[in-house]
């Protein structure tokens, strides 16, 4: 419990980058894939698998470079089509991760999947992050990918410790339980309410999609923590990192917000236009 208070202590930081927004956060997804990733092939290293982490750590500036290319001409970009230079960063991760491959007597095929692996799932999936941020008509959700997130993982830990009876997925993690899965579900709901009354147009937050959008991030946040367990289990390690009290690494922390970010951007991008 008083790991758990000075972790929230540490991440509140956190809060006034979200505000600022903009450049602001982009230095600070870049930080924290940079270290996310450095876990996650840390944890691929303790059961053996070598990915190779000079190509996931200039994966990063690669992948904002282009965005930043891609940003409008009046904030310095091109206008260039987003989802092509994406596709081209793929492209050329991919390339360099099987290049990596080359070296057939000291490197395995596990490796090479490791390597892309890591980069798509920390890398790419937390950039969603900067794509929400960066949507002029619905800027104010970025705050719902934390609000989602973390609450679910706060009022899943105390359901469950107070209420849990009923097993999750007690293979991938014996604490979860199907009453601390509701409760954070409840949890992220009272408080997405909340959040959508004081800060969006008024009635949007009763809105049926808004209602939609909270509750099924609030699964979508359980599987990226469920997903996440999974990795560790195959891993053998327990967390993937200890940098912060409580919660061990980094992507620890942020698992469920690389499901979350995602999810919530297309959700926003297919969905909103039609109803705002």
């Amino acid at each position: 419990m008083k790991t758990r208070i000075i972790s929230a202590i540490v991440m509140l930081p956190l809060l006034f980058i979200v505000y600022f927004g903009g450049v602001w956060l982009r230095m600070a997804v870049v930080v924290i894939s940079i270290v996310g990733l450095h876990e996650f092939y840390n944890g691929f290293r303790a059961e053996g698998v070598k990915p190779c982490e000079p190509i996931g750590i200039a994966s990063v500036p690669l992948l904002y470079i282009l965005h930043t290319i891609c940003m409008n001409p009046d904030q310095g970009g091109t206008g260039a089509d987003p989802w092509l230079m994406y596709m081209l960063w793929l492209f050329l991760v991919v390339i360099a991760s099987m290049i990596y491959g080359f070296n057939v007597e000291e490197r395995k095929t596990e490796d090479m999947a490791a390597t892309v692996l890591g980069i798509v799932y920390v890398v790419f999936f937390f950039h969603f992050a900067v794509l929400i941020d960066e949507c002029e008509y619905a800027k104010n959700y970025i705050w719902l990918v934390f609000i989602i997130a973390f609450c679910t993982d706060i009022f899943a830990y105390f359901s469950g410790m107070l209420l849990g009876k009923h097993k999750l997925c007690p293979k991938l993690s014996p604490k979860k339980t199907v009453e601390g899965a509701v409760g954070g579900m409840i949890g992220a709901m009272v408080f997405s309410l909340m959040f959508g009354n004081f800060f969006l147009e008024p009635g949007h937050a009763m809105n049926v999609h808004f209602i939609l959008m909270t509750l099924i991030g609030s699964v979508v946040s359980q599987l990226g923590d469920l997903s996440a367990s999974a990795f560790k289990r195959k891993m053998g390690i327990k967390d993937y990192g200890n940098l912060i009290p409580g919660h061990g690494g980094i992507l620890d922390r942020f698992d469920s917000v690389l499901f979350v970010a995602p999810y919530l951007y297309f959700y926003i991008a297919l969905v909103l236009p039609k109803i705002m």
